[in-house]
């Protein structure tokens, strides 16, 4: 440590405070004051006397001939405060600009200096005189930066490392559940005291027989026959909820020739052809499904298109499997798809050969196998006279497994009809449908415009010279009061076994019984032809029709049974409505298809939708009023 470099002021009192710099500790008794203060010591240790350090003389420094600079001591092994005392050269000064807040009277340094207590010159010092000095700097180690250099070690971060892991999902442990709430827990069962127990049991005897007599009234009571709670909202009116179309096939002006639900009731199909069209026709066309619960739907792009060769005529989805659809072309041929392939969506097909239709084919329908009621065959029908059924073969192809010829000769003459065409020898076949209660008995209907009742039981062999693998049968049984012109239509009852109808060019609706021939009532619906003819699947008295005039004719045969209860219009233009069909599984929704290629989806009302109680029973009661 070095000194200040400037020179000090007169001290005229003789001392002035100096910087502690290793002088002896004058609170031990072995050690010397030094000749500025008089301080004695006791002989015991940390005591000291006042009176003597006042009364003891100052002594008078000797001379020094050769003065010279002051050296600090060595360091006191033993600590304590650290003195260093300078004198003044004008011991007669009393004033000193230095003075500050320490100065005062008392036993220290003090404005006046009390007896024995006057300034005077160090022991290495000359008297009087005032010298700069360059002192030699201290050191002292440090003991706590040492101790802290020897445990330390270095580090590139404050912070300890991190170690990281990787896992397959954040918690540790899985679990899997059905749902994301806690399993309710059992509620706690109030059980009677054993005191109310005699006297429920005797209650129970008494009113035992009552129950059980009145159960057994219900049992035998029909009051609630045909009665289906439907938990579906209420809707009052018809309403259309989607109106299909595929553009390429309107931009070629081809017609909807038909349509099907599957079997989930969620994906309609069309099929694209011409009726209209009397000649050969060769231009292709389309099969399209729309699924109607996909969100976002898009009613003029179908969910799945199947480019056709030839005009498709009919159509008919698979009863379980949902995305095979069965199709009857105008060129003869029947073929299946599968429309979840859409890269290759043909499954089977006829082929052209000596079993195949030689007219367009109408109408096509899948049957169960008799002793595989899982497994089935597809039934195709034609204006060349033959009922095909046919079976999925290998490699791709339908093998006949039966056929039936309708031959002028062998029709039955139960009612007059109009003589054939000299050299006519088949009955066209336009229309078919098989009865809900005999897998057997089917209707057809013909272009001669008359019903036949017709059978796959027969054993009676065709009179035909048709060619065919197989012998064909004659499955006609009885023949129908007919109709003005050709039958398009023909409809079974799912409530009754002997009641169907047909809808022809003459604009007729036929409700007919298969024990006679005569219909059991006719409807005027329209001047122009009928194109389809339904019954509702849920209502024992509804069924609907296609008209020539672009309407849709609904019947409720409980309201009235000549004019229909609700016409709605599906095309503004009267465009004919060439197809229709209720949808087994959402039995509110009912398609229909017309010339323009639209398909409309109608959502009907409550009351075509509702089964009334006794409906079946009034069904009979109608059948045997109008037959008596």
């Amino acid at each position: 440590m070095e000194t200040s470099g400037r020179r000090a002021r007169p001290n005229t009192r003789g001392w002035r405070r100096g910087k502690i710099r290793n002088a002896s500790n004058p609170r031990r008794p072995d050690s010397d004051p030094g000749p500025h203060l008089g301080w004695r010591c006791n002989p015991e240790p940390n005591s000291c006397s006042l009176s003597s350090l006042r009364s003891r003389p100052h002594p008078e420094p000797e001379p020094n001939p050769d003065p010279a600079p002051y050296k600090a001591p060595s360091p006191d092994p033993v600590p304590g405060p650290d003195l260093d005392f300078v004198t003044d050269p004008d011991p007669n000064s009393n004033s000193s600009p230095d003075s500050g807040p320490d100065s005062g009277p008392g036993p220290g340094p003090g404005p006046s200096p009390g007896p024995g207590l006057g300034p005077g010159p160090g022991p290495d010092q000359a008297p009087g005189m005032l010298r700069d000095e360059t002192l030699d700097g201290a050191t002292v180690p440090s003991l706590w930066r040492g101790s802290l250099e020897i445990r330390s070690e270095p580090k590139s971060c404050q912070t300890a490392s991190i170690s990281t892991s990787e896992a397959a999902c954040q918690a540790r442990e899985q679990v899997d559940a059905e749902v994301q709430t806690d399993p309710p827990f059992p509620v706690a069962l109030r059980y009677a005291s054993q005191q109310d127990i005699p006297g429920l049991a005797s209650f129970l005897r008494r009113v035992e027989n009552l129950i059980i007599r009145e159960l057994d009234k219900n049992w035998q009571s029909h009051a609630f026959d045909g009665f289906e709670v439907n938990w579906t909202e209420q809707q009052q009116t018809v309403t259309c909820q989607h109106t299909l179309c595929y553009p390429l096939a309107q931009a070629q002006k081809l017609q909807v020739t038909g349509v099907s639900w599957n079997a989930t009731g969620s994906v309609v199909a069309c099929s694209y052809g011409r009726l209209d069209d009397g000649d050969w026709s060769t231009e292709k066309s389309f099969v399209c499904t729309w699924n109607l619960d996909r969100r976002g739907l898009n009613p003029k792009q179908p969910s799945a298109v199947v480019e056709v060769p030839s005009s498709v005529m009919c159509l008919a989805f698979h009863p379980t499997q949902p995305s095979h659809i069965a199709g009857g072309l105008y060129s003869g041929e029947v073929l299946v798809w599968d429309m979840s392939r859409p890269e290759d969506s043909l499954l089977w097909r006829t082929g052209m050969t000596d079993d195949t239709h030689t007219d367009p084919v109408y109408q096509v329908a899948w049957l169960p196998e008799p002793r595989h009621s899982h497994r089935f065959q597809l039934l195709s029908v034609s204006t060349d006279g033959k009922v095909l059924l046919w079976q999925a073969a290998g490699s791709g192809q339908l093998q006949l497994t039966e056929g039936f010829a309708l031959v002028v000769q062998q029709i039955p003459r139960n009612t007059k009809l109009k003589k054939p065409t000299r050299g006519e020898t088949e009955v066209g076949v336009t229309a078919l449908a098989f009865s809900s209660f005999d897998p057997s008995l089917f209707i057809l209907g013909t272009e001669g415009g008359f019903p036949l009742k017709c059978s796959t039981a027969v054993e009676v062999a065709a009179l035909t010279r048709m060619p065919s693998s197989l012998p064909l049968r004659a499955p006609a049984q009885f023949t129908f009061s007919p109709h003005g012109g050709p039958i398009y239509s023909v409809s079974c009852s799912p409530f009754h076994r002997n009641l169907f109808l047909s809808a022809g060019t003459d604009g007729h609706i036929h409700l007919y019984s298969m024990l006679q021939a005569q219909p059991l009532t006719s409807l005027q619906l329209s001047h122009k032809y009928l194109f389809s003819v339904r019954w509702s699947p849920v209502r024992p008295l509804v069924f609907a029709a296609a008209s020539g005039e672009g309407d849709i004719q609904l019947f409720d045969l409980r309201k009235s049974s000549q004019k229909p209860t609700v016409s709605i219009k599906q095309t503004p233009d009267e465009s004919p409505v060439y197809c229709l069909e209720f949808n087994l599984q959402q039995t509110q929704l009912l398609a229909a298809g017309d010339a323009k290629g639209v398909v409309k989806i109608w959502q009907l009302s409550t009351e075509f939708t509702e089964q009334a109680p006794r409906e079946t029973e009034d069904l009979d009661q109608l059948a045997t009023e109008v037959a008596s």
